[in-house]
Parts: C-alpha cells; structure tokens; sequence
C-alpha cells in the first residue's frame, strides 16, 4: 500500500542521518575541528568522498557531526514542545469553555505571533548565540501546535460513552485525561511529532545559517551553507551536499510521518 510505501522509505531515510549521527560519536573519517588548509576546497575524491570545504575539513565527516547537532536540537525541541503542550492541551479540553480554557487558547495565539527566529532573536539578544538557545525557541514555538492539536482531539472524545461512564464511576478530569483521552490522542501526536521533528530541522539549520544556533567549531548544516555561499561559483559542492542533507532528512520525515497517518487511519488510507 501507498502509505506503507511512505513509511518504509521515510524511516530508510531518517535512519541513514539517524545512523551517521550515532556512528558520529564513535568514528568519522576525520576530525572536524582539525583545520588543513593545504587541502582546502578540494572536489570529492578518493580521501575525501564529498570534498573539503574552505578551511580543508572533510565534508562527509562534517555532516556525520552536524546530524548529530540537527538531530539532537530538533529532538529536545519536540520533546519540550510535547511535554509542554499536551498537559495545557489536555487541561484546555477537559474545562472547555472556562476561563482556564480561554486563558490556555489565547496563550498560544500570542506565541504563535512570534515565529521561531523571532523567538531565537529575542533568546539570543539576552543570553547569546547557541545551539541551547535554537532548542529553547523552537521548542517554545512548538507548544501551542501541541497544545492546540490536543485540545482538538480530546474534545471530540469527552462526549464518548466510555469518558461519560468513567464520570459516572467517579473519576476526576485529571484522572479520565490521563487514562482515557491521552491514549486516544496518542497516534495524532506521533504523526505531528514526525511532523514538527521535520520542521525542527529545518529551523535549526535556518537559525544556525543566520548565526543563531550551534557555533564553531560545531558542525552544522545550516552554518555549512552559510560558509558555502560565497563560494558556490568555484565549489558547488560546499553547499550541495548539507543542502541534500537537509533536503533527504526533512523528505524522509514528512513521509513517513504521511505513512503513520495513513497506518493509523484506514480511511485515508483507502480514499487514496
């Protein structure tokens, strides 16, 4: 089936970046913070499969360690997205209606006013560049999309019989949304956290182009592009490779993020 197909290429993609940022920690053809000037913006041969960049650093080994750095801030920025947002989402439905709900909602209007490098800017402005502070704005623009897609589902599931039953039996809001609604609401957070994961991406790679994630000497697909552009006349591949990267990791995230909905929900599946 097409979405199977989805899910099995996307997670292939996602694991080759997945698996170089792993192998990363233990081995890469050479060290990043080491500089050989003497072989500087050397095309891909031999020694050095996808070529040296301005200051001589192997390109393969520099997105092996810039996997690790996207991986692992997109990571933690989905992590504080969920862990933030599906409480607020989860307290927002079960007292629909009220002020709390009213206060949760409009809330996440105001971060949503302020897109993720704004946020960085703000960050940066007091505390500094760092890859720390990428994950800090990214995971607080991510917050109100999970507290707004489980406010969503949890809604439609208060009416259920079996949440009226459990009200009935004597169980407190907390309580139904932590045994009822969060299990239900579980497949839609997968899909938007492959979703988000994908999107993370993308945002630290922006946020480090512009100066405003991981600083030298870590490596970083954005921060390679942004040291690639000057150059792309005489060195195209200072800037394809991390470019292919980023394009090869979002693309198998996305898939396999449509595979999980359609796994998840057969309908689609067969509309398809």
């Amino acid at each position: 089936m097409k979405g199977n197909r989805n899910l099995w290429l996307g997670g292939g993609l996602t694991l080759i970046f997945a698996s170089a940022a792993l192998i990363s920690f233990l081995w890469v053809p050479y060290d990043t913070t080491v500089l050989d000037i003497a072989n500087k913006i050397k095309g891909p041969s031999g020694a050095h499969p996808l070529g040296t960049d301005h200051f001589g650093r192997d390109i393969l080994s520099m997105i092996m360690v810039g996997a690790r750095t996207s991986i692992a801030v997109a990571l933690v920025a989905v992590g504080i997205g969920m862990g933030l947002g599906v409480p607020l989402g989860l307290t927002a439905a079960a007292k629909k209606g009220s002020l709390l709900d009213e206060l949760i909602m409009r809330g996440n209007d105001l971060v949503f006013a302020f897109p993720s490098l704004l946020i960085a800017i703000m960050i940066t402005a007091v505390f500094g560049a760092s890859a720390l502070n990428a994950i800090i704005a990214i995971g607080i623009f991510n917050i109100p999309v999970f507290a707004r897609l489980t406010r969503s589902g949890a809604l439609s599931l208060w009416t259920r019989d079996y949440v009226m039953a459990a009200r009935v039996a004597g169980k407190g809001a907390a309580r139904i949304s932590a045994e009822h609604i969060l299990p239900n609401v579980t497949n839609l957070l997968i899909v938007q956290g492959t979703i988000q994961f994908s999107l993370g991406i993308l945002a630290e790679a922006g946020l480090s182009y512009v100066g405003l994630g991981a600083q030298p000497p870590t490596a970083s697909w954005g921060r390679m592009l942004a040291d690639s552009q000057t150059m792309i006349s005489f060195a195209p591949h200072m800037a394809l490779f991390p470019g292919l990267a980023i394009l090869l990791t979002v693309l198998g995230l996305n898939l396999m993020g449509d595979g999980l909905r359609d796994m998840f929900d057969p309908k689609l599946r067969r509309a398809r």
